[in-house]
């Protein structure tokens, strides 16, 4: 298995999109997930089952944050930083150059990494390969944005002892990949068709991105919300079809995410639903691609395509 942080242009695979453009109204997340603004509460019962059996596993998007795991270790970085050449350095650069430096790989594994997901210190996370501290240490930018983004999957572990990060109590999570990036590359790397493009493409496929991340409580541990991330950053199409719905005067309203019979009861496989609201005759058109959330990875099962309710 390889282990490597993957540019943003790698995030999104290449299919043929034309983008959404999402309207100033929230959509609402059905099951087990429930936007900050939703207009209708989360729909439990339609939620896919958790296995109670095996690994839990977490594909999450925040920001990586180091912390000083103790006094000790803040103070011991504090004496390399000043015997270092820092002059004239903003902390952020200060930090990653002291980190980065192979010399002082000790402090770098000293740290506790934390994912913070809106501005909730979640998960702990630490490397099930000690070499992957690197991946760890590129995810500290010499010059911060808010609006750069660290994608992590791996498995959930039990809470951390107060000890590991300086009396935090949270998650670990034991990852084996790590994308770091920023909004605007990611929707840069989202494929367009120029012969038939939708006015304002890019805001529409920015706006679609944040809606979906941003929905309450999304920790990227529960199978609808991983299915979610998933899709935000490996299925374009889903920026097409909502550029698409805009241009003919619909927004999205919602997002169902329900338990699939395909799974059988043997693989965890859930529909995503996308539902679009013509603001001129009210009639709401719905859109669904079916994931598989059974291991760590999520997968595509089935494209894009119309949804009948029954």
């Amino acid at each position: 298995m390889t282990h490597e942080t993957t540019r943003p242009e790698s995030h999104i695979s290449a299919q043929s999109p034309q983008e959404e453009q999402a309207d100033t109204e929230a959509p609402r997340l059905e099951s087990s997930v429930t936007p900050q603004q939703a207009p209708r509460s989360a729909d439990v019962d339609s939620a896919p089952a958790e296995s109670s059996v095996g690994p839990s596993f977490v594909y999450a998007i925040g920001r990586i944050e180091p912390q000083f795991p103790s006094l000790s270790t803040e103070k011991e970085f504090a004496q390399v930083a000043g015997v270092s050449n820092t002059g004239g350095l903003t902390e952020p650069e200060v930090l990653r150059r002291v980190l980065g430096d192979p010399a002082n790989r000790y402090l770098a594994r000293q740290m506790a990494w934390v994912l913070v997901i809106e501005s909730m210190e979640t998960y702990l996370l630490v490397p099930r390969d000690l070499a992957d501290i690197e991946r760890l240490i590129e995810s500290v930018r010499p010059a911060p944005k808010r609006d750069d983004v660290d994608v992590v999957v791996g498995v959930r572990g039990p809470l951390a002892p107060p000890e590991l990060a300086r009396g935090l109590v949270i998650p670990i999570v034991y990852f084996d990949q790590i994308y770091s990036f920023d909004t605007d590359s990611l929707m840069r790397s989202v494929p367009r068709d120029p012969d038939n493009l939708p006015d304002k493409f890019d805001d529409a496929a920015r706006d679609l991105f944040e809606r979906m991340v941003l929905v309450g409580d999304n920790a990227g541990g529960t199978d609808a919300h991983r299915a979610l991330n998933y899709l935000v950053l490996r299925y374009p199409l889903i920026y097409a079809k909502s550029a698409e719905q805009i241009s003919l005067n619909s927004h999205l309203v919602s997002v169902d995410v329900h338990s699939s019979s395909l799974g059988n009861g043997v693989r965890r496989v859930v529909d995503v639903v996308f539902n679009f609201n013509n603001r001129a005759t009210d009639v709401t058109e719905s859109f669904f691609v079916r994931v598989d959330v059974t291991e760590e990875f999520p997968f595509l099962v089935t494209k894009l395509s119309s949804y009948i309710r029954r």
